[in-house]
């Protein structure tokens, strides 16, 4: 079994910047991948980041244009989220997964998921 706790949403305003973090704990061994994803209310959940936990590989939802940045800790088990540039529809809950099979944005193909953390921007 796998835990994911996310923190680091905050409320901020458009323009400003927020590191959210994913501590992962318990069997991690088939968890290639660590994702972000993100659902605003109403809409569907979109993924944002993911990284391969050995490669480093990363990818990107379209929408990220180069503002939001994936890395991780693996010795501490810890992906993070640096978003800078926020803008009001960024506002979201932002959710982290692992349990994925390969570089996917698609939340279908990751086990176990977070609370979530929610980031609110005003404009």
């Amino acid at each position: 079994q796998v835990q994911l706790v996310e923190t680091g949403g905050a409320s901020v305003q458009a323009g400003g910047t927020l590191k959210l973090s994913c501590a992962a704990s318990g069997y991690l061994g088939s968890s290639n991948f660590m994702a972000w994803f993100r659902q605003a209310p109403g809409k569907e959940r979109e993924g944002v980041a993911t990284i391969g936990r050995r490669s480093g590989n990363r990818l990107y939802g379209d929408f990220v244009k180069g503002r939001f940045t994936i890395s991780q800790d693996n010795a501490a088990n810890t992906v993070y989220l640096q978003m800078n540039s926020l803008q009001p529809e960024d506002t979201a809950m932002y959710y982290c997964a692992t349990g994925g099979t390969w570089l996917s944005l698609r939340p279908e193909e990751y086990a176990y998921w977070g609370q979530g953390t929610q980031v609110t921007v005003s404009s």
